[in-house]
């Protein structure tokens, strides 16, 4: 086994500050139009491919007893997010509906690439924020979730998707052979109330009702409210229809990412609603070095379902004994979502792989690929 790599050095995070080269993509866009528009997605799903591919795989893992003092510098960048994403954002909208430079599709244009920075970066890093115990830390994650009107997806997050992952429980899991559009409408259409029901749940244990105080539904609905009264005071009517355009882009954004991180991966039913726990092969690896900075190390999904607690500059890479391994990084597998023929073709050989390799006991898979199993225990 190769020594953990020592990551305490402030100019080792430096490259996972690579999404501040995102500004200058929207200043573009926004002082030129045409086609500058296309900075923006050029950047993401150009760009990092090619730095993917130059750079290589990063297959080191750091020293997961790095002391908490020593990520300062990697941890910043996600503190600082909320009010970069709300001045891009707000900032854009008050020029979008003052200039006449722009003509009405080149507005939509700008906020569509605005929707891959606060999906692609923003509602990452809300994630990685969500999942901390600070609670400064959290309150910036839901501030960045508002701002892209997706405040309930904390509570998919953290009391849904980690707890029941690959099971009939989990809407995120993608099955095999589902396509990303359907894929992306049932998630719209089962996710509010599911995060409501394990909300009400929770707060049934507490021998409180689903809708006293401590339910972070009010506090979701408030933050959203006033992300949307500041897109109206800013830009008026269409200064409204162009913040929820960027929202439906960022969910768009995410949920593509969703989708890929667990297709077709299902945990082994042991019958009466019993799974057995999550472990790093539940979850596509990717260890691509340039996407892996830019997405700060949300690639390493394996190593963050086995320990959801560890910060991200210490979370490991899996090899292919261990974790199944995505072909390319997230950008170039988020476009092969896109062509369901093409995915398939990509994705379904290394699904039947995986169920080889670790369940070779397995020998009727239909009802996995149906969501037909039961429900695991104490789920609502």
């Amino acid at each position: 086994m190769s020594k953990p790599k020592d990551i305490s050095h402030p100019l080792a995070a430096l490259p996972f500050w690579l999404s501040l080269g995102l500004l200058p993509c929207v200043w573009l866009a926004a002082s030129h139009g045409g086609w500058a528009l296309l900075a923006l997605p050029v950047y993401g799903w150009v760009l990092l491919p090619l730095f993917d591919i130059a750079l290589g795989l990063n297959e080191d893992n750091p020293d997961t007893e790095t002391p908490e003092k020593k990520l300062f510098w990697y941890r910043l960048i996600t503190l600082l997010w909320f009010p970069i994403q709300a001045a891009v954002i707000y900032g854009a909208l008050w020029w979008a509906t003052q200039t006449d430079a722009l003509a009405l599709w080149e507005k939509v244009g700008l906020f569509f690439g605005i929707g891959i920075v606060t999906g692609a970066v923003g509602i990452v890093y809300a994630h990685e924020l969500m999942h901390q115990k600070n609670a400064a830390e959290r309150w910036l994650g839901d501030l960045l979730l508002a701002t892209v009107l997706y405040s309930y997806y904390r509570t998919e997050h953290l009391l849904v998707h980690h707890r029941y992952v690959g099971t009939p429980r989990d809407a995120v899991s993608a099955r095999y052979n589902e396509n990303f559009h359907r894929f992306f409408l049932r998630v719209l259409r089962e996710g509010p109330g599911s995060a409501w029901r394990a909300e009400k749940q929770m707060l049934a244990r507490a021998g409180r009702g689903p809708f006293h105080r401590s339910n972070p539904f009010w506090r979701y609905a408030a933050l959203s409210a006033l992300a949307l009264l500041a897109a109206c005071a800013v830009g008026g009517w269409l200064g409204l229809i162009l913040f929820i355009f960027q929202a439906y882009v960022a969910i768009w954004q995410l949920e593509l990412v969703d989708y890929i991180e667990h297709y077709g991966l299902s945990r082994k039913h042991l019958g009466e609603g019993r799974y057995e726990h999550v472990k790093p092969h539940h979850s596509w690896n990717a260890a691509h070095k340039a996407t892996n900075w830019f997405l700060i190390n949300l690639q390493r999904h394996s190593d963050h379902h086995y320990k959801p607690d560890r910060r991200f500059p210490l979370l490991q890479t899996y090899g292919e004994d261990e974790a199944p391994q995505l072909p390319y990084g997230y950008p170039a597998m988020t476009t092969l979502a896109l062509i369901p023929p093409l995915w398939r073709r990509v994705m379904n050989p290394k699904v039947r792989a995986w169920r080889r390799q670790f369940y070779p006991e397995i020998t009727d898979w239909a009802d996995y690929n149906k969501g037909r199993l039961p429900l695991p225990k104490g789920a609502s």
